[in-house]
């Protein structure tokens, strides 16, 4: 980092402690409305744990330099490194602005740069432009690609263009099973691999212990990163996304880990509340019969808006409810509803962003009928 902003100072496994302590005792204090419950807690890697990053460019003095923005501030800082930054991000944030800095086509008119890693190493890079893309930029965009063995994609106003191609894949391994997933330069991914990995394996140890005849809904179900290791434990799940990249993803990723007791709907989680209540008819439920499914659980991992009364509703109609969560105000929130049907059976708390406010929870209910 630059001088007036240094970062490295406060990187240190005392200080890493201090600060994850200090948000799983905020969310103990939360949790107090509802009962003394021990947590499970998942602490990240203090360093080189962010898979993806977004820099502004700022150009300055004829060069081009990597830089951010402090909330409420509107010209960025420039930054030197990433400490917080995967492997391979690290690794080619030096090389990449080299290279932008010696290519007129590359760097005129820059805004941004985006970077999409993987564990396994591979890495896609999109430029992002305030002018259309000419073959001229391409071609010196195909030299970046050779130079640094990744993927470039540039994209300007309606303009999108893709080297090679606009996805990464993730390989992730989940209690001794390798599994695969693409991930699209413009979906959501989880942006911490060891923390995923936590989720995974928590999520799992959650679902193992339920009725494997019984049938699993999953809302928000994303590129398929958790439908793909929960499907094993039930007869079949149906799984629900707004997003086309999306569903796209998770039915990619289905076939790429040999998963066929899965299908994926695109709608709301408000469209399958009104679907399953039997208020209104969805063409593109068309082909399937809601009637055939026996769901036992359902598992949600909403917005950081959480779960809309709707939704709140319906997923009280289920024996048990993994619920993930990004946002512990909006999940304390559903909690009070939910608690008045359900007992909280386990708590875990992944720290997806360290340095940060921010703290992932999974909370496992139970309905209180079944003890």
């Amino acid at each position: 980092m630059t001088s007036n902003q240094p970062f490295n100072s406060t990187y240190s496994d005392d200080n890493y402690e201090l600060q994850l302590d200090q948000k799983v005792t905020q969310l103990k204090r939360q949790l107090s409305d509802f009962g003394d419950y021990m947590i499970e807690v998942h602490p990240s890697k203090p360093l080189n744990f962010r898979m993806r990053a977004e820099f502004r460019i700022w150009h300055e003095n004829g060069s081009a330099h990597y830089a951010m923005n402090r909330p409420g501030e509107k010209k960025p800082y420039i930054i030197d490194d990433f400490p917080i930054g995967g492997p391979l991000i690290v690794g080619l944030m030096s090389p990449l602005l080299a290279a932008i800095n010696a290519s007129k086509a590359l760097s005129h008119r820059l805004f941004s740069a985006e970077f999409l890693t993987t564990d396994s190493g591979q890495c896609l890079i999109t430029l992002i432009y305030h002018k259309p893309l000419d073959d001229i930029w391409h071609a010196d965009a195909e030299m970046l690609e050779k130079q640094l063995a990744v993927f470039v994609i540039g994209r300007s106003r309606k303009q999108k263009r893709v080297l090679s191609q606009d996805f990464v894949t993730e390989c992730i391994l989940v209690n001794g099973r390798k599994y695969r997933y693409q991930q699209v330069e413009s979906g959501f991914t989880q942006p911490n691999v060891g923390i995923n990995t936590k989720m995974l394996t928590w999520a799992s140890a959650c679902c193992a212990e339920d009725n494997h005849d019984s049938d699993l809904l999953e809302l928000y179900c994303g590129n398929g990163n958790f439908t793909a290791v929960l499907a094993q434990y039930y007869k079949s799940v149906l799984a629900t996304e707004v997003s086309k990249v999306s569903v796209a993803s998770a039915n990619t990723n289905f076939a790429l880990n040999k998963i066929d007791n899965v299908t994926v709907v695109r709608l709301s989680s408000e469209e399958i509340t009104q679907a399953l209540n039997g208020d209104r008819p969805f063409r593109r439920l068309r082909d399937i019969d809601l009637s055939t499914f026996m769901f036992s659980t359902v598992f949600v991992d909403p917005p950081r808006s959480g779960l809309d009364k709707g939704t709140e509703a319906l997923v009280s109609q289920f024996d048990k409810i993994l619920y993930v969560s990004c946002n512990p105000v909006t999940l304390m929130d559903n909690l009070r509803e939910l608690c008045k049907t359900h007992n909280i059976a386990k708590v875990a708390a992944f720290d997806q962003f360290p340095w940060t406010t921010h703290l992932e929870t999974g909370v496992y209910l139970v309905r209180k009928d079944l003890g």
